[in-house]
């Protein structure tokens, strides 16, 4: 998905290309300028979240189809940090994406405890940056023992109350 010449506006840029969303809600610098550019083009809604305190503004007066998160998590104390990004996931919004520097709160198994997946670690002004991405169409896959048929007694389903 990366290459060692993209740059975290680029990555966030081909994520706007991919996903085609008709709203977007960003948070950060780096989330704004790219998000500007993509209002221009596209001229679609854009919601932003202030980075000192984007929990202020929770529930979103609109679920965005996609999130970007740069220079927040880092600025926030962790259960802030958790609380936003499990928020935006709960109201509905599709797609996230999250850049963060290496930070001693958060560890890997946080961002995939909220269901996100690691995608790639790009290098910036400020040092190496981790995109962790989470996309609701593929977060949870059906599995197919989860129906009446692979129960047990699945003949015995509505005929019997013990």
């Amino acid at each position: 998905m990366t290459t060692p010449t993209d740059t975290p506006a680029k990555v966030l840029a081909r994520i706007i290309d991919i996903s085609q969303p008709e709203t977007l809600l960003c948070c950060g610098e780096t989330a704004k300028e790219v998000a500007g550019v993509w209002k221009q083009q596209a001229d679609q809604q854009v919601m932003t979240l202030d980075t000192t305190d984007p929990n202020a503004h929770m529930p979103p007066t609109q679920v965005a189809d996609l999130a970007l998160i740069s220079e927040t998590l880092e600025h926030l104390p962790f259960n802030e940090g958790i609380l936003l990004l499990g928020q935006l996931r709960n109201y509905g919004t599709a797609r996230i994406a999250a850049l963060v520097p290496e930070m001693p709160d958060w560890r890997f198994t946080d961002f995939i405890g909220l269901g996100f997946q690691r995608h790639a670690e790009l290098e910036s002004d400020s040092g190496t940056l981790t995109l962790y991405t989470y996309n609701l169409d593929t977060y949870n896959h059906k599995r197919a023992w989860n129906n009446p048929d692979n129960w047990a007694n699945p003949h015995m389903w509505g005929k019997s109350w013990w």
